[in-house]
């Protein structure tokens, strides 16, 4: 077949708005559609999340605490964290808590550790002040940019 009459057909199915055409030539075919038939049967599927079972036990006294915290968020400089990770509220699980609501930090203090890919990064305040809420707790998990530390 020639590559004219080709390109003749592909205007033809352009112009004409014909979803599909098959042409025979003696022992040639030729068929053009603008479907794609790469996943003809294909299932799709369509992600609906469920709703999580929170644990009875300290969970309300928690959400009450976030609840509180995220009150005090409005007024005060929030202390974000820079990635996705771990949070680690002390340097080792013997050691005091590196910053506690009503500490005084200066710039530079070390309010957290946070673990991303077996690294431990220290988060530093950026601002001088007193810590009013602490937004997390030890081993919680901490997604890009979720407010960790309220500081006024």
């Amino acid at each position: 077949m020639d590559i004219r009459k080709i390109k003749k057909l592909i205007e033809l199915l352009e112009e004409t708005g014909i979803s599909e055409i098959e042409i025979k030539e003696g022992e040639e075919s030729l068929r053009l559609s603008r479907h794609s038939y790469s996943e003809p049967h294909a299932p799709k599927y369509i992600f609906q999340p469920q709703a999580q079972i929170q644990p009875s036990t300290a969970a309300p006294v928690r959400v009450e605490e976030k609840k509180h915290a995220e009150a005090q968020a409005s007024s005060g400089h929030k202390v974000c964290s820079p990635m996705v990770g771990t949070l680690y509220t002390s340097s080792s699980p013997d050691n005091p808590a590196f910053v506690t609501v009503g500490k005084t930090v200066k710039i530079g203090d070390t309010l957290c550790i946070i673990e991303a890919m077996k690294m431990f990064n220290e988060i530093e305040s950026d601002r001088a002040g007193v810590i009013t809420a602490v937004l997390g707790a030890n081993g919680d998990p901490v997604e890009y940019d979720q407010p960790l530390f309220i500081i006024e």
